[in-house]
């Protein structure tokens, strides 16, 4: 399937041939079989491809939309730097989550195509899903309906239950990981940290594992259950937690337990400090509390009696399981769209093939590397990557993501500065001196807007404003308003 590099000199791909055996253990987790791979391993290259918008960057790895050359298919591309792999030892989760997304078969979760690897990178095929994120939903829309909440839900519950029922613990869920088909239903993605369980009806490979421990911290702050942070094993019932802060945030439009710092989170979730808006339903009031349950056990979904309890939940009154998928979704919120001249905006917001691959075809052949007219300006969550200079890594903690990053010149009264200006998910704002790699200044977050707010004054300028300094800056490329909103839409989350 797979390469990676490093001191092992050991090579992914012989663990992956199209038939396998695999050793015996005495971990409870299927490791006895000969088995075939449905997603193969391809000789493909990247140059194969037309690579267009980012649709999302994680720690070692950013999705693209990717539409093959020869069959005009439009794939999900996960693109995942070997080097970064290596350094920090996440070659059994690429490993795990290539298997878990192989033995996977369900309408409510994205499916793996097949894979393919050159010197510098891994690729992962993966289901297109054109609605975008839940989040992004959720983000324009405010909050959602209880009808379209509802919705989306119950297809979370459904392809959960199918996941649980296979032994797995998907350790992620939330917003940003249900994307949308094109028709509007839920795919559960992101499998990066998945969790095989004993008695797992997955095959894993003996040296394919998240951790030694069920207890391992992962996942994102804000939807973390208690248990994780008190260091217990892990269960079903943390993705039923998560579910139950998901549910939250559709209704309400933020999650929670969202408070000004992961560690102030943390407190508010050992605390079970949760403030319900006065318009939830008695109905959802009443699951939320139950999924929000401080013992895992007793979540719904999580006792004796299985999914039967959450299903026949109130909330829940009148869904048709047996057909959720040919119901129809609720109807998309927009992306609001910039216009733009600008030819540099249409290639800056699509993927840059000159930093991938082997380097053989690296030049633009007009195709690969640019987005297509109706995406030239395109705001999205992820609203600008230079490139995928793997430089950028040493500036974020594990498990922090780049949101939005571009070269910028920094104004002051005798001189401007080339900086490059990055924002996180954690939240952090920085600039960096690109040539010496050194961070210049670290911006004080604040989910507050009388702390940080963005003054756009042109399409090329904006000025960041803190109580102590207000900061000016120039964006060659005109994406003074993506930048404003980028941040704001980071404090209202």
């Amino acid at each position: 399937m797979l390469v990676v590099i490093g001191g092992e000199g050991a090579d992914m791909e012989k663990d992956f041939d199209s038939k396998l055996k695999i050793q015996n253990n005495s971990s409870g987790v299927q490791r006895s079989k000969s088995f075939a791979f449905r997603a193969p391993q391809e000789n493909f290259t990247v140059h194969d491809f037309e690579l267009g918008k980012i649709y999302g960057v994680g720690s070692y790895s950013k999705v693209v939309r990717a539409k093959k050359k020869d069959t005009g298919i439009v794939y999900a591309l996960k693109i995942m730097d070997k080097k970064f792999i290596t350094k920090e030892n996440k070659t059994a989760y690429v490993k795990l989550e290539r298997i878990v997304l192989d033995q996977l078969d369900h309408p409510g979760i994205v499916r793996l195509f097949f894979t393919f690897q050159d010197t510098f990178s891994l690729y992962m095929a993966l289901e297109s899903c054109e609605g975008g994120e839940l989040f992004d939903q959720v983000t324009r829309k405010g909050r959602l309906s209880e009808d379209e909440a509802q919705f989306y839900a119950a297809e979370v519950v459904d392809a959960l239950e199918y996941i649980h029922g296979m032994g797995l613990i998907h350790r992620d869920i939330k917003p940003e990981n249900l994307l949308l088909t094109a028709e509007g239903h839920i795919k559960i993605a992101d499998f990066g940290s998945v969790k095989p369980m004993q008695g797992t009806r997955i095959t894993v490979l003996p040296n394919a594992a998240s951790d030694d421990k069920a207890c391992t911290f992962v996942g994102t702050a804000a939807y973390v259950p208690p248990e994780v942070l008190n260091s217990s094993p892990a269960t079903f019932g943390n993705d039923l937690w998560a579910l139950g802060c998901t549910l939250y945030q559709m209704l309400s439009g933020t999650s929670p337990f969202k408070d000004a710092s992961e560690w102030l989170i943390f407190q508010r979730i050992i605390a079970r400090d949760i403030r319900f808006p006065a318009y939830f339903s008695e109905e959802a009031r009443d699951l939320i509390d139950h999924l929000l349950d401080i013992d895992p056990s007793r979540r719904p979904g999580a006792g004796h009696d299985g999914y039967a309890s959450l299903k026949q939940h109130p909330f829940f009154r009148g869904v048709d399981w047996m057909n959720l998928r040919s119901q129809t979704p609720p109807k998309f919120a927009l992306e609001q769209r910039v216009h733009s001249n600008d030819s540099d905006d249409v290639q800056d917001s699509s993927w840059n093939p000159t930093h991938i691959g082997d380097g053989s075809a690296g030049q633009n052949d007009g195709n690969g590397g640019s987005a297509s007219s109706s995406e030239a300006g395109h705001i999205t969550r992820l609203a600008s990557i230079d490139s995928f200079d793997s430089k950028w890594q040493q500036f974020l903690e594990p498990g922090e993501s780049v949101l939005m990053i571009s070269m910028v010149k920094k104004i002051q009264k005798l001189t401007n500065k080339k900086v490059q200006l990055i924002l996180t998910n954690k939240p952090k704002l920085i600039y960096v001196n690109p040539s010496k790699l050194m961070v210049k200044g670290n911006i004080i977050w604040s989910d507050n807007p009388n702390d940080l707010s963005i003054q756009v004054t042109s399409p090329s300028h904006f000025k960041i404003c803190t109580p102590k300094k207000v900061l000016s800056f120039e964006d060659a490329k005109q994406r003074a308003l993506q930048w404003k909103k980028a941040i704001e839409a980071l404090q209202n989350r």
